[in-house]
C-alpha cells in the first residue's frame, strides 16, 4: 500500500493524491492550480505519475481546484471511471465546461503574432476535451453507502458539508493479509451555514489526509457575517454606491443570494435592491441547488417544497450574455454585483472593480479565501493601487472581508473533527505552509506528515 501527493502539498489549491493497493491506482482528485499562477503554464507540467495507469478516480467536490485538471488526465491518456455523487457530478459537467471555454476565449483574446508562437500557447484543453471527460463519470456514489472499488478496496462517501454534493472518503482497504483503514477529507465545510448541514461526523481511521485551509484561525459566526454584510449593503446604499461581491459560484453565490433574500423579506434591506449575479457559472450551479433540495438544510428544502425560492428577490437581474453584463456598468448607484472569479484572478469581476474599485461610495466585500499573490490578496491586504485589465485603478471603495462565510472548516472545527477520528498518523494538505505548520503544532498523539510535491509514503 502506497500513498503518493502530487498536488495541494503546502499549498492550497491543485488537490491530487494518488493511493496504490491491491493492484490498483486511485486518484482522489485531480484539480487545477490556481491563484497567482499562470494557468496554462503551471498546470500542463507532468502529473508525476502516468494518467493511463490510473484506474480510477474518486472525486471529492466540483470545485475547480479538485477537478479542474480532468479533462488533462483524460487527453494523457487516463481511460478509466470516475466515480462521485450525483450532485457533483452535475456541478463538475458545469465548471469543466466553463473553465474550458475560458481557456479557448483566453487564447484567443492572447493569440501571439505569429502561427509558431500561436501553436505553443494552447489551452490546457478545450470543450471537446472537456465533453470527452465528462463521457467518463461513471457510478454516483450515495452517502453511508459502502461502494466496492476491487477485491480488498472499499470506499463510502460522507458528507463533507462544504459544498452541494461534497464528500469525505472513507477506505478499508486489505492487501495481502494487511487492513488499514484510510480517511481524506476533502475540503470540509464551516458548520452553521444557511443551506448545508455541518459536515457528517467521521469514523475511527488509523491514518488521515485533511485540508488546513483556514487552520490558523477561527471564522466568526455565521449569523453575525450575515449581519455584517447586511449593514455593508445598507451603508453603501445610504452612500448611494455600488456593491461589489467577487464571490466563487458554487456555494458562496448562493449563499448571499439567500441571505439578502431574507434581508429583503424582513425589511433589513429595501424590495428596491437591484441584485445582479453576473456569472453563467453561477447561474447554473444555482440550478443545480433547486433539483437538490434533499442535500439542503430542512428549513431550506422546506421552502422550495413548498413553491418558494428562498434565492429569489424582486430586483434580481441573472446576465449570462455579455452585452447584459457590460449594460451593469451604467449603472452608478443602488446595485448589488455579484460575479467571478472570487480572488478577482480573472472573469467577469475585473471589469466591475475597473468602473467601481476608485470610487469612494462604493465597497468591495470579500467573503471567501484568497491565496497569496491574487489581486483580491492585495486589495484585502490594503494596497492602494492595483493593476485591473492592465489599468493601474485607485483603491478608493470600502473594503470589508467577511470570513463567516468560508466554506472551509476554521481551526477549532478541523481539530474536532480530526479527534473524532483519533487518527495514528496525520497527512495535512491543500493549506498554504505557515498555516499548516500552525495547525501541526496544535496536533498531539500521532505522527504528522506535511508532504511536499510528488512525496511517498508506505501505509
Amino acid at each position: 500500500m502506497k500513498l503518493s501527493f502530487h498536488g495541494a502539498d503546502r499549498d492550497v489549491t491543485g488537490s491530487c493524491h494518488l493511493l496504490e493497493v491491491a493492484g490498483k491506482r486511485i486518484l482522489i482528485d485531480c484539480g487545477l492550480y490556481q491563484g497567482s499562477r499562470d494557468l496554462i503554464q503551471d498546470n500542463s507540467g507532468p502529473f508525476g505519475f502516468d494518467a493511463g495507469a490510473i484506474d480510477l478516480v474518486l472525486l471529492t467536490h466540483a470545485h475547480l481546484d479538485h477537478c479542474g485538471r480532468l479533462p488533462l488526465l483524460r487527453k494523457r491518456g487516463f481511460r478509466g471511471e470516475i466515480i462521485a455523487t450525483t450532485a457533483t457530478f452535475e456541478l463538475a459537467r458545469i465548471v469543466l465546461l466553463d473553465a474550458a471555454h475560458l481557456q479557448e476565449e483566453e487564447t484567443r483574446v492572447r493569440a501571439p503574432a505569429t502561427p509558431q508562437a500561436a501553436a505553443s500557447r494552447q489551452p490546457l484543453y478545450g470543450v471537446t476535451d472537456a465533453l470527452d471527460c465528462i463521457g467518463a463519470f461513471g457510478r454516483s456514489a450515495r452517502y453511508d453507502a459502502p461502494l466496492q472499488l476491487a477485491p480488498g478496496i472499499e470506499v463510502t462517501f460522507l458528507d463533507a458539508g462544504h459544498i452541494l454534493g461534497s464528500s469525505s472518503l472513507m477506505f478499508e482497504l486489505n492487501e495481502a493479509g494487511r487492513t488499514r483503514s484510510l480517511i481524506f477529507s476533502g475540503d470540509l465545510g464551516n458548520a452553521g451555514r444557511p443551506l448545508l448541514p455541518a459536515p457528517e461526523p467521521p469514523p475511527h481511521a488509523e491514518i488521515v489526509v485533511m485540508e488546513t485551509t483556514y487552520g490558523d484561525r477561527t471564522h466568526r459566526p455565521p449569523a453575525a457575517s450575515a449581519d455584517e454584510l447586511c449593514e455593508a449593503v445598507a451603508a453603501t446604499l445610504r452612500r448611494q454606491g455600488n456593491v461589489l461581491i467577487p464571490s466563487f459560484a458554487l456555494e458562496r453565490a448562493q449563499e448571499i443570494l439567500y441571505v439578502l433574500h431574507q434581508a429583503v423579506a424582513s425589511g433589513r434591506l429595501p424590495s428596491s435592491l437591484q441584485v445582479f449575479v453576473d456569472s453563467p457559472l453561477a447561474i447554473s450551479a444555482t440550478e443545480v441547488f433547486a433539483r437538490h433540495p434533499e442535500l439542503l438544510l430542512p428549513a431550506v428544502a422546506a421552502q422550495f417544497s413548498a413553491g418558494q425560492d428562498p434565492f429569489q428577490l424582486p430586483g434580481l437581474h441573472f446576465t449570462r450574455e455579455r452585452a447584459a453584463s457590460i449594460a451593469i456598468n451604467a449603472v452608478r448607484s443602488g446595485a448589488v454585483i455579484i460575479a467571478g472569479s472570487g480572488m478577482c484572478t480573472g472573469g467577469r469581476i475585473l471589469h466591475h472593480l475597473r468602473h467601481n474599485l476608485a470610487r469612494e461610495n462604493c465597497s468591495v466585500i470579500f467573503v471567501g479565501y484568497a491565496a497569496a499573490g491574487t489581486l483580491a490578496r492585495a486589495i484585502i491586504d490594503g494596497a492602494r493601487d492595483v493593476s485591473v485589465l492592465g489599468d493601474r485603478v485607485h483603491v478608493g471603495a470600502r473594503i470589508h472581508t467577511i470570513n463567516g462565510f468560508s466554506a472551509h472548516a476554521d481551526r477549532d472545527e478541523l481539530l474536532a473533527w480530526r479527534r473524532r477520528i483519533a487518527p495514528t498518523r496525520t497527512f495535512l494538505v491543500h493549506g498554504e505552509a505557515p498555516t499548516m505548520a500552525s495547525f501541526a503544532a496544535s496536533l498531539t498523539g500521532a505522527q504528522v506528515e506535511m508532504p511536499t510535491l510528488g512525496q511517498s509514503y508506505e501505509l
